[in-house]
């Protein structure tokens, strides 16, 4: 630090000023005189795509792996392979002369709709954190940085540039900025990327409580925020909001604008120096690895398939999988012979490799058992003779298998998806083929969830393979002839339709803003909440084995300061190997807040021969049992009961245990002469000041309404929304003192305790 404060010290204005914004579409501002190096940053988040033209910011990227997407790469709920992902990624960057690769994204998946959720990992923010560590500490581990993205609640296409996301305070800290906060606490990305919307009026760019109040001093965020690239409005606006590099560059009328914001005394110098001591502070760190120059190709594209094939989640089985013996075999789609692999966008990568899925499956079952029909064109046209070309094609054959994928004209970063449906040529394919030859097997190439009303009781199987990388095609055929067991489980909701997403009525907002009036109930927390069916919940995925889960240990009693750490016995029931998920969810009896009904605080994937039994802890920590209270601005526990629930997925709970905790907090009392009677009752020191009072007026009400003359009503329950004062005001002929001073009396009690 004593260096680089001296490096500050020798620094002109205008050198300050150029360091805070780009010298190229992916470089910084390098100061020769000062020995102070550029560097450079490039997309992400599955792969590194490095351009030639420094200045280019659209032409073909240097081949590199493409591994799977993060929809992907979360379905394997698998924290040690997203790590070595992370890893190799990082080897790929020194070879190609990378500091920072920009990723990974943790914005949740609000709603299916959402144009780029394939860059995203989850609808659950815990889940989404999790991953995110896993692989920001692969990439850093080998001295190249992260740039944790987009800060915050990006979560649609439609007007991203600009639209006001408006949201609760409490919403925004649990569901939206949960996991930034895993992941900049565990992980210590070197930079954080802001996103391109507003948050209540303010644009993210230039948002102090978001950059500055939360995330630097209240997370403790050491490195340097970034904007996404073109998110800056007003340069000198965004420095006073905590954003200390604007991308790209160069931009010589911004450097300007700085220099005489601080020559006016319209910026604070302190804020400026601030600004550049987090940018060395990440340029020098960058210096001190040493790289590598190549890297194993063949063993990236292994590890691609291996996170793939833990990632394809097997929804439906009705017995065909895997295939078996001498079975002839119809491959029908377009994205059989051209894959969908990966979304359209900032992330798309130029691939070292493409494994083809026709290929893959003729490497497993012979070239002579396997035909092939089009069935499709790979974009969202009608063409009745491909259908009926498929049809003949699957007649023919003993199992039919259905290569779908949507377009890219559908979902791809820049838009949102208008709908869930696969198109209507695929749709029309699947129930054509289905009639023919009972044996169908649906391979689905899609970035986030679909809805299956009007095809999926058609057929046999469905295998949800994701944008699944370069080498996911592979992966594919592993699965399907039993070379790998499925483990892969979801990491978002499947619904039956569009009109039961939580986010339906609200999305994707108008007059240039958009209410998340679903608040806290995103995903799994809505459909528990609706007690609404879906197609397939969060957390599920079949196996070709069984697990037994049994021996639930957890303790009776616990203070939210040491936490709890439970165990669980699982035991592969089948005959064949297998990794099962364990997902733990706590439930809160009690609590003077709405909380969801239920909430993943906890996972580990085991792998288990069959036969054989492991134990598996898991911790939970003060964060698992707590919720962000609005009114004290901070994360609080209560005192109580609450059940710890061991699933399959969010709705197959196989046990469950309750635990008492003792909270150590004392949360500050927030009651004032406008809190309503259930507020002082739900607060407990404010029960306990007026406790007496509340007594003696259910006594009187129980006196004058306890007859046939009552006026047909509750009159506790009538007066519970009204301010305490305003209550007191009815009684005040027989009060002793006037009602402000039996109000302050109630009050400096209750903040007395």
């Amino acid at each position: 630090m004593e260096k680089i404060n001296t490096l500050i010290s020798r620094m002109t204005l205008e050198e300050k000023a150029a360091l805070c914004t780009g010298a190229s579409a992916w470089t910084t501002v390098g100061i020769d005189r000062l020995n102070i190096p550029s560097i450079f940053m490039v997309d992400g988040p599955h792969g590194v795509r490095r351009v030639k033209d420094e200045f280019d910011m659209s032409e073909k990227s240097r081949p590199a792996t493409c591994f799977p997407t993060a929809a992907c790469a979360s379905a394997t709920w698998n924290t040690d392979l997203i790590r070595q992902m992370g890893e190799a990624m990082a080897e790929e960057a020194h070879a190609f002369d990378v500091d920072i690769l920009l990723g990974p994204g943790v914005n949740i998946k609000r709603t299916p709709l959402g144009g780029r959720n394939f860059e995203y990992y989850s609808e659950d923010p815990f889940l989404s954190g999790k991953m995110a560590v896993s692989l920001i500490k692969g990439i850093q581990s080998k001295g190249v940085g992260t740039s944790l993205k987009h800060f915050a609640a990006n979560n649609q296409e439609y007007q991203r540039f600009s639209i006001d996301t408006i949201v609760d305070q409490r919403t925004l800290r649990e569901i939206y900025l949960y996991a930034f906060e895993i992941a900049v606490k565990e992980a210590k990305p070197w930079a954080v990327m802001c996103a391109y919307n507003k948050i209540n009026g303010d644009y993210c760019s230039e948002h102090h409580q978001l950059l500055v109040d939360i995330l630097k001093d209240e997370w403790g965020f050491e490195g340097f925020v970034v904007s996404d690239w073109g998110a800056v409005h007003d340069r000198v606006k965004s420095l006073k909001g905590g954003l200390d590099l604007e991308m790209p560059g160069p931009q010589d009328r911004r450097v300007k604008a700085v220099v005489e914001a601080v020559k006016s005394g319209d910026l604070d110098i302190e804020i400026l120096d601030e600004a550049v001591r987090r940018i060395l502070r990440i340029v020098f760190k960058a210096q001190e690895v040493e790289r590598n120059s190549s890297f194993d190709k063949e063993a990236h594209h292994a590890l691609a398939r291996e996170i793939a094939s833990e990632g394809i989640v097997l929804l439906k089985n009705d017995g065909i999988l895997p295939l078996k013996g001498e079975t002839q075999i119809a491959v029908i789609g377009h994205s059989a012979v051209e894959p969908r692999y990966q979304g359209g966008g900032s992330s798309n990568i130029n691939p070292i490799q493409l494994d083809i899925p026709l290929d893959e499956i003729k490497k497993h079952a012979g070239e002579e058992r396997v035909t092939y029909a089009q069935g499709d064109t790979g974009k969202d046209i009608f063409d009745q003779s491909l259908i009926d070309e498929a049809v003949e094609v699957a007649k023919s054959a003993d199992v039919a298998l259905l290569f779908l994928a949507l377009p890219a004209s559908i979902e791809s970063e820049g838009y949102d998806r208008e709908n869930l449906h696969l198109t209507q040529q695929q749709i029309l394919l699947v129930q054509a083929v289905s009639k023919v030859q009972p044996e169908s097997v649906v391979i689905l190439n899609t970035g986030s969830a679909v809805t299956m009303s009007g095809w999926i009781d058609e057929v046999k199987v469905v295998l949800q393979a994701w944008l699944m990388g370069q080498a996911g095609a592979g992966a594919i055929a592993d699965i399907l002839f039993g070379k790998i067991n499925p483990s892969g489980k979801l990491a978002e909701t499947f619904p039956i339709k569009l009109e039961d997403t939580p986010a339906y009525i609200n999305f994707p907002g108008d007059a240039g803003e958009v209410r998340y009036g679903e608040g806290l109930y995103v995903g799994y927390r809505y459909y528990d909440a609706k007690k609404m069916p879906v197609q397939f919940p969060f957390g599920f995925g079949l196996s070709y084995t069984t697990f037994k889960y049994s021996n639930l240990q957890v303790a009776d009693a616990f203070t939210d300061i040491e936490g709890l750490t439970i165990s669980v016995d699982i035991t592969n029931t089948g005959k064949a190997p297998g990794k099962e998920i364990v997902q733990v969810y706590v439930h809160d009896h009690e609590a003077s807040l709405s909380r969801p009904i239920k909430a993943l605080k906890g996972f580990a994937k085991v792998k288990l021969a069959p036969g054989e039994t492991k134990t598996v802890s898991i911790p939970l920590d003060f964060r698992s049992f707590a919720f962000y209270h609005p009114d004290y601005k901070n994360w609080i526990t209560e005192d109580g009961d609450f059940d710890i629930l061991i699933g399959a997925s969010s709705q197959d709970i196989r046990l469950q245990a309750t635990t008492k905790m003792t909270s150590s907090l004392k949360p500050p009392c927030v009651l004032d002469s406008e809190s309503t009677l259930r507020e002082w009752i739900a607060d407990p020191r404010g029960y306990a000041a007026i406790k007496p009072m509340m007594l003696e007026m259910q006594a009187m009400f129980n006196q004058e309404f306890d007859s046939d003359e009552g006026i047909g009503m509750d009159p506790m329950g009538m007066i519970m929304d009204m301010r305490l004062d305003s209550i007191l005001m009815f009684q005040q002929h027989a009060l002793p003192i006037p009602v402000d001073d039996i109000v302050d009396g109630f009050l400096r009690e209750a903040h007395s305790m």
